[in-house]
């Protein structure tokens, strides 16, 4: 017994440095702020109002703006900062059943054959309004950690440097950029026949423009500031298909906070939805109405179905939530009932 706490004691000894010496330490706590536009982003720009209104509940907060994720994360599990604003897919490491909002195909609503975006973004605030409910308090905490906020960074599509290769079957052997942190994308990648290649938020933009991947998904936000036209050329096209919607999260220490602050914080970044929602539909401006390409209808059936199947497999191998995806189903069908889907009780037992 004696050699198992010593043991954990040991794991635990870094952090604990961290903590002292970092932003547990004497003065403001620090959130770590990741945008990929760094201070002048729009995830930064919220945050400010954040720190605004946290003060007046009485906590004082300093932001720490980050540009790479990775680093973002990383001085948030050293302790540098109390709290962190990241992805979905990172955040899932601290609370699995938050980090699974950001699955694929879980909050896209197909209606009589076509997208149905304001569906899709409805899915996905009903799915924030439960999670950052006062009832959803205590699966919000998992061990040291809380979620305590959640918003869309915008839907991510199908970014091709071949407007052909639309359909599933098309992407056989092609190479497919994959995030590091979403495994299960990778396992529909191979399912598909295709190549996954691993990418991070600082090397995706460069790999694709330099042809190393032929197909990206991403939000329109990182169009311009990754240059994305430069790899799309006259051929490439951002499909119309959101494979997701993925989430910016905050993930705090809990015992740094005073008692009921994770809810007031997420009660905060769900007014935030439509504000951050806005942002995304700007970003989506920006891209030439040339460039956008409506995925046709018998393709798309085929690409909503090999997300099901990705997003099924990454439950049953324990990378996502299955309360979360059956809570996502659920929601689907109270939108878009006619849907085959709707049939069954749950997406996955």
């Amino acid at each position: 017994m004696k050699h198992k706490i010593l043991r954990r004691a040991i794991v635990w000894l870094p952090t604990l440095a961290g903590l002292a010496g970092g932003a547990w330490a004497a003065g403001k706590p620090v959130v770590c702020v990741w945008d990929i536009m760094g201070t002048a982003g729009s995830t930064y720009s919220m945050a400010q109002d954040y720190a605004v209104a946290m003060g007046r509940q009485g906590v004082d907060l300093e932001l720490k703006s980050y540009i790479n994720e990775r680093i973002a994360v990383e001085d948030f599990r050293t302790g540098q900062c109390v709290a962190a604003l990241m992805t979905g897919f990172k955040a899932r490491q601290f609370n699995k059943l938050a980090g699974s909002l950001d699955s694929m195909g879980s909050t896209t609503v197909v209606r009589d054959g076509r997208i149905d975006m304001p569906g899709s973004y409805e899915v996905l605030r009903r799915a924030i309004q439960v999670f950052s409910s006062p009832q959803a308090n205590q699966l919000m905490q998992d061990g040291a950690f809380e979620i305590g906020g959640l918003f869309p960074l915008g839907a991510a599509y199908p970014m091709l440097r071949d407007r052909s290769l639309t359909s599933a079957e098309a992407l056989a052997g092609k190479k497919v950029a994959v995030f590091d942190d979403d495994k299960a994308q990778g396992l529909l990648i191979q399912m598909l026949g295709a190549q996954p290649v691993s990418v991070d938020v600082m090397n995706v933009g460069t790999k694709f423009n330099n042809g190393m991947v032929d197909l990206v998904h991403l939000p329109a936000m990182t169009y311009k500031p990754f240059e994305l036209a430069k790899g799309m050329g006259s051929k490439g096209a951002v499909v119309r298909m959101p494979v997701m919607m993925p989430t910016i999260q905050l993930v705090l220490y809990k015992a740094r906070f005073p008692e009921g602050f994770g809810q007031q914080s997420r009660a905060f970044w769900a007014a935030q939805f439509d504000r951050a929602k806005g942002f995304a539909a700007q970003a989506e401006t920006g891209i030439p109405a040339a460039t956008w390409y409506d995925m046709p209808k018998e393709h798309l059936a085929a690409y909503a179905r090999a997300l099901r199947e990705g997003r099924l497999e990454g439950a049953k191998q324990g990378i996502y939530s299955k309360r979360t995806l059956n809570v996502l189903q659920k929601t689907r069908c109270g939108i878009s009932p006619t849907e085959p889907e709707c049939s069954q009780p749950k997406e996955i037992e």
